[in-house]
């Protein structure tokens, strides 16, 4: 991960698709371009939802990390 913290954070532990990936969308929205969003999960297939999601709408896939089960994500808003 970036040395830089993240501008936000969303915590969607325990949560299955597609809620990570609309609260990541919703926290976007409150981005400006440029900015960086930090999201942690542990659904297994979020790991590919998020790299769809990035191909699809065009935000920045910076990382993916994992570790203890759970996957953090860093994004950077288009």
């Amino acid at each position: 991960m970036s040395a830089t913290p993240p501008d936000a954070e969303i915590d969607a532990r325990g949560l299955n698709c597609p809620l990570p990936i609309l609260r990541a969308k919703r926290a976007l929205a409150g981005l400006v371009s440029g900015q960086t969003l930090a999201v942690q999960t542990t659904d297994i297939h979020a790991v590919l939802d998020f790299q769809a999601f990035c191909r699809q709408t065009g935000h920045g896939l910076l990382s993916q990390t994992e570790a203890g089960g759970v996957a953090t994500h860093l994004l950077r808003k288009r």
